[in-house]
């Protein structure tokens, strides 16, 4: 059983260091910069607005009071369908677990579309 978890985790920390590094290369491509909305303020969103937002081709996520489309990077998550089990509200307790390298952290800013409406 041990051994089983143990190579569970290894998979998806070595699918996370593969796929991490991939998608920071997908979002330093310009057509990728130009096309995202230019905000003067930091936009701020309703818990039902990012409710809405809950499925696989629409996916926003909260995790600290922020929020974050990670539409792009369901199909890509090292975790599966994971990703979607808290689509559209707040992912911040799965978003901490174990499971993440510390490399996710720095990753999920890329994904960060305003802030929590308090």
């Amino acid at each position: 059983m041990d051994v089983t978890l143990a190579t569970i985790l290894l998979g998806v920390l070595l699918a996370v260091l593969i796929v991490i590094p991939r998608l920071r290369s997908k979002s330093d491509q310009p057509e990728k910069v130009a096309s995202k909305p230019q905000n003067k303020g930091v936009q701020t969103y309703s818990k039902a607005e990012v409710a809405l937002h809950n499925k696989r081709t629409d996916c926003w996520i909260i995790i600290k009071d922020k929020v974050f489309d990670v539409t792009s990077y369901v199909e890509e998550h090292p975790g599966g369908d994971a990703i979607l089990d808290h689509a559209g509200d707040d992912s911040t307790e799965g978003f901490y677990g174990p499971q993440h390298a510390t490399r996710v952290f720095e990753m999920i800013d890329d994904f960060c579309i305003g802030n929590l409406e308090k």
